[in-house]
């Protein structure tokens, strides 16, 4: 059966992601979205998320690297976090596995590249053309629409190689291999914790060892792969008392979380909360040799 004339419309129509810090409650939202529309007659506008922590560029990058890959090739994605521009904080563009980033040299795309090298970066340098203290307002949305128009990164920046890192993004090795140490990097709105130890480097380390999670005073020595694994099916649900217990778990991006089967923060609490564990706080595991 052809396409219809709607479907190829929509197929064509450019995709334009925001992930920021701003909230929900000022105008900031609504602005980017109104000149983004301003610019490009046809877009389609996708939000990923606008709850960032204020600044926090390890969150940031955390959200893009598990999202942005579930959109079509050719996606513009957006990253309004951090980004005022001065000195240190230069902004870029960026186009990787068919997708274009857009944000500050600050770090946010420093976990995907980890993982996957750029088809091209550049720094932006096109701010003398534009007035405005707004950047992604007045710069990541010019950006946006010269890349919907089919425009190349080279006419709005220069190429550079490298990307400012984010320190303690790496799990650190101990010289025996008998030890790995990771960090929280995200808490979700369950206040379960998710660290920068992902699953294949986990298991690459740990070579089938028996091993134990140290997470402040709590130790764990499974990592399920679902949260419900905790649960024994067989006894009646009224006689369960498995709501609040702790856990580890791969979660489904493949990273470890610390957590707590079915939280609540108003209810049985978290694993933020209750462990003590906040952002950029260490995870210890420890490996036992045969």
């Amino acid at each position: 059966m052809p396409l219809s004339l709607t479907t190829i419309y929509f197929i064509d129509m450019p995709i334009v992601t925001l992930t920021t810090d701003f909230g929900m409650k000022a105008h900031f939202v609504g602005s980017v979205k109104g000149a983004l529309l301003s610019e490009i007659s046809e877009v389609k506008i996708v939000d990923i998320s606008h709850n960032i922590s204020p600044f926090s560029v390890i969150e940031a990058a955390y959200v893009i690297q598990n999202a942005f890959d579930s959109f079509p090739k050719g996606t513009i994605h957006i990253i309004g976090v951090d980004s005022e521009l001065n000195p240190e904080n230069t902004h870029i563009a960026m186009k990787l596995n068919g997708h274009y980033f857009i944000c500050a040299n600050n770090g946010i795309l420093s976990m995907i590249c980890n993982d996957l090298t750029p088809d091209q970066l550049v720094e932006i340098n096109i701010h003398e053309k534009i007035v405005g203290s707004f950047p992604v307002l007045d710069v990541f949305v010019k950006v946006a629409a010269h890349l919907s128009r089919g425009g190349t990164l080279e006419v709005i920046g220069k190429s550079i190689s490298c990307i400012k890192p984010i320190t303690n993004i790496t799990p650190f090795i101990g010289a025996d291999n008998n030890q790995l140490i990771g960090h929280v990097i995200f808490i979700d709105r369950y206040d379960n914790v998710i660290t920068n130890i992902k699953k294949s480097f986990f298991e690459s380390i740990q070579q089938g060892r028996r091993f134990e999670i140290s997470a402040r005073n709590h130790k764990f020595t499974t990592v399920h792969n679902r949260y419900s694994d905790i649960v024994n099916f067989k006894i009646p649900p009224n006689k369960r008392n498995d709501v609040g217990r702790g856990l580890a778990v791969f979660n489904a991006s493949g990273f470890l979380e610390i957590a707590m089967y079915k939280s609540n923060k108003a209810t049985v609490g978290g694993a933020s909360t209750l462990m003590g564990l906040d952002m950029m706080d260490s995870v210890a595991i420890k490996f036992f040799n045969p």
